[in-house]
């Protein structure tokens, strides 16, 4: 990790490596495509022998209140942003734009404001990115992902459709 200072500014460089995070991947049980830039490193994970979707599920449902209660990680609806971590989420889509609900787009951001924490007030270094990584890749399977509000990302699992109008 290298800390780089533009004027006032400071952000943490995190030297992410793209083997080990591909290692992780495939722990997990998904199959990837990895790009690697200077400033980020980006999946598409898809699991395509999984009958289930992925958890990642809406969490203003009441319908879902069960899987609200026991999931670890919340991603903004608005912005794809995976709460309290540098990981940025999109849904996949097939060529007639149907949600492929066996696979997702993940994002890892390498630079991170010096003030950047994790939950607990728990500082950033590259081991607790991978980490958290392979937590957040457990929870898509296992244990659930809450989606809040917006747009941008849709859930997969869970009561997904809307009944009735909202005003």
């Amino acid at each position: 990790m290298q800390v780089l200072q533009a004027g006032q500014h400071k952000f943490l460089l995190l030297e992410l490596d793209a083997d080990l995070i591909v290692n992780l991947v495939k722990q997990a049980g998904f199959e990837y495509r990895l790009d690697d830039t200077d400033r980020t490193i980006s999946l598409d994970l898809t699991i395509p022998d999984r009958q289930a979707p992925l958890l990642l599920f809406d969490a203003s449902d009441p319908g879902n209140l069960g899987w609200f209660s026991r999931c670890q990680f919340y991603v903004s609806g608005q912005t794809g942003a995976v709460l309290q971590t540098p990981i940025f989420v999109a849904n996949q889509k097939d060529r007639s734009g149907r949600l492929l609900p066996q696979g997702i787009r993940l994002q890892i951001s390498k630079e991170l404001p010096a003030s950047f924490r994790l939950p607990g007030r728990q500082p950033i270094t590259e081991e607790s990115i991978y980490a958290v990584l392979f937590n957040f890749l457990n929870a898509l399977l296992n244990v659930g992902v809450g989606v809040c509000g917006g747009p941008i990302v849709r859930p997969l699992a869970g009561r997904t459709e809307r009944v009735g109008s909202r005003n």
